[in-house]
């Protein structure tokens, strides 16, 4: 089996059509999940079984089972999808549009949740309106372009001479093109120089620190491929004594000065909740698009200590998280 695709298979259970989808007496319900991270890495799937067992599903196969497909390359999803399709499970759950849209290309009939809608969903063409998606898809959206002023403004706050900004962004993701346009637009705005820093091949970030491109402190838009990498980014950034402020789960706490952004473990936590209104009867076609409701502000002391940084102690004060 190769590394890049994981395939947790337990259990059958037969699938009822969506009209007569209700929660049932001793029914084992089948859930397939379309990821592009191997479970033991997505905060987002541990949050998204733990919200299932307080909703009262047991996922050891009493009354519930998980199909596990993970792949990030994109070539592989139109078939992980229609795996999941084939084995009628009673919903999907995918962790961004783009398997979302595989995962329709698969089944117009099987209900899916996206966790993380990280661009438009109405303008992609997988559902019709955000109150009333109109067909087999609902979820929680992510894109939040606006994001990136109130990112640079916090960067500001903890460096008041703050003039160059680093971008970077990566062509790989579909949504970080329209966070790029965001970020240079509130950077103009706030009257800094914003660098683009575009890595070719996400993995390849030591050309992000080149001298010649010389910044103040990084900004990293958000989206998986940057996710994946999160650890090594922060690392870097303490490497070549530069700040960074980014989104991710988890970045603060890897060693990023600055976490800011919404939460995408709150999404996943969500879509549990939206698989639980399905599985007893709910139509996704009825079920808003939900906008993010949790943004978090981490802050890593340690790091700014290492950097020689003075957090402000009301930017302090405003956190949900200070990493001591």
């Amino acid at each position: 089996m190769k590394r890049r695709e994981f395939i947790t298979l337990v259990g059958g259970a037969a699938a009822w059509p969506l009209a007569a989808r209700a929660q049932q007496p001793g029914r084992i319900w089948r859930i397939g999940i379309l990821h592009g991270l191997p479970p033991e890495v997505s905060i987002g799937f541990a949050a998204f079984r733990e919200r299932l067992g307080q909703l009262g599903y047991v996922v050891d196969g009493q009354n519930v089972i998980l199909d596990y497909r993970w792949a990030d390359q994109m070539d592989r999803l139109a078939s992980l999808a229609a795996a999941l399709a084939e084995m009628k499970v009673d919903v999907i759950v995918t962790s961004d549009g783009t398997r979302a849209k595989a995962a329709k290309q698969a089944t117009r009939e099987i209900p899916i949740v996206v966790a993380v809608f990280t661009d438009d969903p109405v303008a992609s063409g997988l559902i019709e309106s955000l109150r009333h998606p109109g067909g087999n898809i609902t979820g929680l959206a992510l894109f939040a372009p606006e994001m990136s002023e109130k990112r640079l403004e916090i960067l500001r706050d903890i460096m008041p001479r703050l003039s160059r900004v680093g971008i970077l962004w990566t062509r790989q993701s579909v949504t970080n093109p329209a966070l790029l346009r965001a970020a240079n637009q509130a950077a103009h705005q706030l009257g800094i120089h914003a660098v683009e820093i575009e890595l070719a091949d996400p993995n390849d970030l030591e050309h992000a620190f080149d001298p010649k491109e010389r910044v103040d402190a990084v900004m990293a838009l958000q989206g998986i491929e940057f996710y994946r990498i999160r650890a090594r980014i922060a690392e870097l950034g303490l490497k070549h004594r530069v700040p960074i402020i980014a989104g991710e789960d988890g970045f603060a706490r890897f060693g990023g000065l600055v976490q800011y952004g919404p939460s995408t473990t709150e999404n996943w936590r969500q879509a549990a909740d939206y698989v639980n209104k399905i599985l007893k009867g709910g139509n996704p076609a009825d079920l808003p698009v939900l906008q993010p409701t949790k943004i978090e502000l981490i802050i890593n002391l340690k790091t700014a200590q290492a950097l020689e940084i003075t957090v402000p102690p009301m930017l302090l004060a405003r956190a949900d998280e200070v990493i001591e």
